[in-house]
């Protein structure tokens, strides 16, 4: 008999009534370590006191209208991050999947503006994820995401990961775009190399092909810049972001220059919540806190601290754990059991981590995780780890 939620999750026995900082806290009185952040969500851990006030004050006087009026709080964001990015302008959204819709329109939109309605392919790579819409598993492509959902939308091309000769020969008269993470996610914590970013914004330049950064997971102060692609030196025409921006509220954004954007003129897209008082209200206060510089300092070093204890766990439990990767607090152990098996050691040592794709766990802590905490979940770890070695 099929259970009153749809059972598309293979849900963990745990229920969860109250969080705190790094800390969570259980139906049966058990507090674990949260090394997941609702998957890079709450940047700022649970109940962030100026969240909470922020969202309380802005409850007791505005929760929605629509945007068919001016939404105050929504211009106030939206400068935010235009002061902050590449961009020049924004489009709110809920949810990360509706990013790469719009993402999507308005990089097909442009070529259409531009006399060539024929560019409408879009490169896009193996191991990618970009949601779950229709439109988001067709850029993945993966036979995890399509299988069983019919025709999928039309016009992506799939390269494999890391294969710069073949990204220069797929790019032809019909390419509309290259949508790509700076650091892959649910692929397995896969960082493109900064030179290959710049490598790819070149050839995107010759060929007047339009690049698209999918930040959602990555972005938000995750790798110790605001965004990921900072690293590299680079800009995006456009930018998917989610996540982390609404630090624990459903909240998304598209950001574009003027140029990408110029397409999308009144009536060619639009969103009922997307952008609405409650969202951007609690976003201008994560933008605020996450983009000060020294924040930002500090998620780089909790981050090299952070690697360091793990490398020096994967030192001492060679038959659990191979390797560390990634970049900040976005962070990867790659993996001898299946990561499978050691998110469920981790229930045991009380601490929550997130399986990954190519034997991989993430670890995306908050990025206010103090140092103290950080202490504690490799203890914890170690724990996981030497439970599954035994």
């Amino acid at each position: 008999m099929i259970p009153p939620v749809l059972p598309t999750y293979n849900r963990a026995p745990l229920a969860f009534v109250k969080g705190e900082g790094s800390w969570l806290l259980a139906e049966d009185g058990r507090r674990y370590l949260d090394l997941g952040s609702g998957i890079a969500v709450n940047v700022l851990g649970h109940a962030h006191p100026a969240l909470v006030q922020t969202l309380t004050e802005q409850a007791g006087k505005l929760w929605h209208v629509s945007n068919v009026y001016t939404v105050p709080e929504q211009e106030r964001l939206a400068g935010l991050l235009t002061d902050q990015t590449f961009a020049d302008t924004v489009f709110f959204t809920n949810s990360g999947t509706e990013t790469a819709e719009l993402a999507i329109k308005m990089a097909r939109k442009f070529h259409y503006e531009n006399g060539q309605p024929e560019r409408v392919e879009i490169i896009a790579f193996e191991g990618a994820f970009h949601g779950r819409s229709t439109g988001a598993i067709a850029a993945a492509g993966s036979e995890k995401m399509v299988k069983g959902f019919g025709p999928l939308m039309p016009g992506f091309k799939h390269l494999k990961w890391g294969d710069h000769d073949a990204i220069r020969s797929a790019i032809t008269e019909k390419t509309c775009a290259v949508i790509i993470e700076p650091i892959q996610g649910e692929g397995g914590i896969r960082v493109v190399p900064d030179q290959c970013l710049k490598g790819l914004r070149d050839l995107c330049d010759e060929t007047g092909t339009l690049l698209i950064f999918d930040e959602v997971q990555c972005g938000m102060g995750r790798t110790g810049r605001l965004f990921a692609h900072e690293w590299a030196g680079v800009t995006p025409d456009i930018m998917m972001v989610a996540k982390g921006i609404g630090g624990g509220f459903p909240l998304g954004a598209v950001l574009a220059t003027e140029n990408a954007a110029k397409g999308m003129t009144a009536g060619t897209h639009g969103s009922t919540y997307g952008g609405n008082p409650l969202g951007c209200a609690v976003g201008a206060k994560v933008v605020e806190l996450v983009s000060d510089p020294a924040f930002l300092a500090e998620v780089t070093r909790k981050g090299a601290l952070l690697r360091q204890g793990l490398e020096s766990l994967v030192a001492r439990h060679p038959t659990v754990f191979e390797s560390v990767r990634g970049e900040g607090l976005m962070l990867g152990l790659k993996c001898k059991p299946a990561p499978a098996d050691v998110v469920k050691a981790g229930y045991g040592a009380g601490i929550l981590v997130i399986a990954a794709a190519d034997n991989v766990v993430r670890l995306l802590p908050a990025l206010n995780i103090p140092d103290a905490d950080i202490a504690e979940a490799l203890t914890r770890l170690d724990q996981a780890a030497t439970a599954l070695a035994a």
